[in-house]
């Protein structure tokens, strides 16, 4: 409707103007990513940007000649461009300039699959679209109102009805309310969903983190999944929840989503709300990051700075440092001082350290573990396997009556459950309530 994006295959100038930490390498991923082809590039540093056209008028004179000598048909910026220096820019360069947000616009316009993620894109380029119609349309001349049946018509005078320009304004107004109330639907049934997960105490981990640090293919291994992973920027952005069975705590969901960047368009941040709210009422972030990459501290400060935007600056997080294949590295668990798990040392490609990384989840959801001793009747065959069925059971010994004396480790809550769903009688231990974290005098069992 109003977005020509531009064609795979486009030849492709980079303008990269230095005003902070930015690298260029990035640019020239997120340019690869989009499907364009990259020709140029042309680097600077300023203070502060032009407010008319960001670059000077002698950069912007190079940047002409040089776009003329290599035939590049569009301008890529690696900053965030006012529709005022948008416009100026593609006048004096006589060509089709696009900002940061614009380029991250038509990457994700590539990847969405879903119809939610479609959703959420089109409210976010509407949104940027209708900031950039001020006087896009003055070479046109003003629609024709009035009646349409000429001078003498029923209504008189023939006046001078809405211009183009606001035409198209209430045409994105009109679609922005569509989309906002298709959009309310999915959070609402997502908000549904999640209450009934929190109503059978089934967890949920959220994996965030920079774009292309392998979320995905974490996602994946872990969940025995087949979610679109691939070695570029966005490849994922559908929100995508699967199910994931955890040593003691049992049954957990598991959810993937958009990989962060620097300088992530608000409006992006905004438009994919419904999605993001997966992240705020998670029970565990699983922050990852490329081991691999100089830029390690940088994306793991952007990712932060998105989170706290979103509201989940509070969420627990466990760093979890992906691709030590590429560093020779090995699979461990970093603890502080108490113990606690901080960080994990994993390779999602060749499977490495997932059952450290399990480990490291399951230790930091659970709640009241108990290392006990449990004995169950010939009858209660249920209960056994669901024990097992959970990873619970450390060792199991048989009695010559047929009773089964089982060593397990679980968590409180779930061995009330497992008694609940199997019938199994629990008056006999004293089994401490979810309030309490003190210790019980029970000599069956000794809690941790």
């Amino acid at each position: 409707m109003f977005f020509d994006r531009p064609k795979a295959g486009t030849k492709a100038l980079l303008v990269h103007i230095q005003v902070g930490n930015a690298t260029e390498a990035e640019l020239r991923e997120l340019a690869q990513s989009a499907g364009l082809f990259v020709v140029g590039e042309v680097t600077a540093k300023r203070k502060s940007p032009d407010p008319r056209t960001y670059v000077g008028k002698g950069k912007l004179e190079e940047i002409h000649e040089y776009a003329n000598e290599i035939e590049a048909e569009l301008i890529l910026f690696d900053q965030e461009l006012n529709p005022t220096q948008e416009r100026n820019l593609e006048e004096a360069l006589e060509r089709r300039v696009l900002g940061r947000t614009g380029l991250i616009l038509n990457i994700f316009a590539q990847r969405a699959r879903t119809h939610e993620g479609k959703l959420q894109v089109e409210l976010a380029q509407l949104r940027h679209a209708s900031t950039r119609l001020v006087r896009g349309w003055s070479h046109l001349d003003r629609q024709r109102g009035g009646s349409g049946r000429g001078e003498g018509s029923s209504m008189g005078v023939q006046g001078a009805g809405e211009t183009q320009l606001e035409s198209d304004q209430r045409m994105i107004a009109a679609r922005l309310k569509n989309i906002n109330k298709r959009l309310s639907r999915v959070s609402k049934q997502r908000s549904q969903n999640r209450r009934a997960r929190k109503k059978a105490d089934i967890r949920t981990v959220s994996l965030v983190g920079y774009t292309n640090t392998g979320k995905s293919t974490l996602f994946n291994v872990l969940c025995e999944s087949d979610v679109h992973a691939a070695d570029q920027l966005f490849a994922t952005l559908d929100p995508t929840l699967r199910q994931l069975e955890l040593p003691i705590i049992g049954k957990a969901i598991l959810s993937d989503t958009v990989g962060f960047i620097r300088k992530l368009p608000h409006g992006l941040v905004d438009a994919f709300k419904a999605t993001l709210e997966e992240v705020m009422q998670a029970d565990l972030l699983l922050h990852i990051v490329d081991a691999a990459t100089s830029d390690r501290p940088l994306q793991m400060e952007e990712v932060n700075v998105v989170l706290a935007e979103i509201g989940a600056e509070g969420v627990p997080q466990l760093l979890v440092y992906n691709k030590i294949d590429l560093i020779h590295g090995k699979p461990r668990i970093d603890r502080d001082e108490q113990g606690k798990p901080v960080r994990v040392w994993v390779s999602g490609l060749k499977g490495e350290g997932l059952d450290l990384l399990i480990e490291a989840i399951s230790e930091l959801m659970s709640q009241q573990v108990l290392d006990m001793t449990l004995k169950l009747d010939p009858d209660q065959g249920q209960m056994r396997a669901k024990l097992f069925e959970l990873g619970a059971v450390i060792t199991e010994e048989a009695e010559d009556d047929g009773t089964l004396n089982l060593h397990i480790r679980i968590e409180t809550e779930s061995l009330k459950r497992l008694a609940n769903q199997t019938g199994m009688k629990l008056d006999g231990l004293d089994i401490p309530n979810s309030q309490s974290d003190g210790p019980v005098a029970q000599n069956t069992y000794s809690p941790i």
